[in-house]
């Protein structure tokens, strides 16, 4: 294991983490009655390019998550409810925000949806939704009039304004309020398509950078962070060697596929010879997912609830439960 079995320790001699952990076992022995509401046929629906889901693997890892989250939302109603009791207001759920984080390529839109599908099998918050902040990038007009093209999914790249708006208006319980849509056959911001977020009992926001802190502001004055208005956060973990190979794998299968149509922002890649094409998707990598990575991504892993560790086969070896 790497530095995550201890998250919070840099000293040797400080034996304290805010962390429990739990290994694949303990975890899986943590879904008590959960039932299983999926079947085959739903996980190949919500299987990522790479990855295969097995019911194994969801009644190991996702059903005791799917538990512990219900548990969550279950405490975060009451809460709610206690308070608006106490200021004298009307109760009205407000809705809870799950924030998933981590690498390219590591399979955070697989475990984003597979969520929101067992959570909305519990029969107090049926409505779950899904939002990814690949909406929220500035358009590639922008970014090139920028010099940002070869920065895309860094910090700095995202329109982080209209997503702060976005989820405060969602968190306030705001009806039908509108994100934006990316399209990663154009690879581009979709400027005339939008979803609608109807005042869901769950919101899952998946991410690269959805745990970044936003920088000190000088004057004292309060600068929002995207992870200011989740209620749990998640971070999908695996080393950079095993995303690295991940990104690569899923590439070239690309290269095969979707990137065969002549309309899409990748179509050149198609004719390359699989040497080149290999190379050219480790060249991607090195240079520009794996910097943003080590740069922006894995610094804020220690501010998730919940870490997540896979190995080089999908599968999860360990789990990190954050207890303070």
């Amino acid at each position: 294991m790497n530095s995550l079995w201890t998250p919070g320790v840099d000293d040797s001699d400080i034996g304290f983490s805010p962390y429990q952990i739990f290994s694949r076992e303990e975890w899986a022995g943590l879904r008590a009655d959960t039932p299983m509401v999926l079947s085959e046929e739903d996980l190949e629906q919500l299987s990522g390019i790479n990855e295969e889901l097995s019911m194994s693997e969801v009644e190991a890892i996702y059903l005791p998550m799917s538990r512990l989250l219900n548990l969550y939302v279950a405490g975060s109603q009451d809460l709610y409810s206690v308070t608006s009791k106490f200021l004298g207001k009307k109760s009205e759920r407000v809705p809870f925000i799950i924030g998933v984080a981590g690498s390219v390529a590591v399979g955070k839109s697989t475990m984003a949806r597979v969520l929101q599908s067992l959570l909305a099998g519990w029969p107090n918050h049926p409505r779950v939704e899904l939002v990814t902040t690949d909406g929220f990038l500035l358009d590639n007009a922008t970014l090139e009039a920028r010099g940002l093209m070869n920065r895309k999914g860094f910090p700095e790249s995202y329109d982080s304004r209209r997503l702060l708006n976005f989820l405060a208006e969602v968190k306030a319980g705001k009806s039908k309020v509108k994100a934006p849509v990316y399209s990663h056959f154009h690879y581009d911001v979709q400027n005339d398509v939008t979803i609608e977020v109807d005042r869901p009992d769950i919101l899952i926001v998946e991410g690269l950078n959805v745990l970044q802190p936003a920088r000190l502001p000088r004057d004292g004055e309060a600068i929002p962070f995207v992870s200011d208005f989740f209620d749990f956060s998640i971070y999908l973990d695996a080393s950079s060697d095993v995303a690295g190979h991940w990104y690569r794998e899923r590439f070239m299968r690309l290269r095969s596929t979707a990137f065969r149509d002549p309309a899409a922002y990748f179509h050149r890649y198609a004719t390359l010879s699989p040497e080149d094409a290999l190379e050219t998707a480790d060249d991607i990598w090195r240079t520009i997912n794996l910097v943003n990575l080590t740069e922006n991504i894995l610094p804020t892993r220690q501010r998730a609830d919940l870490i997540v560790r896979k190995g080089r086969d999908h599968s999860v070896e360990a789990v990190a439960l954050r207890k303070i």
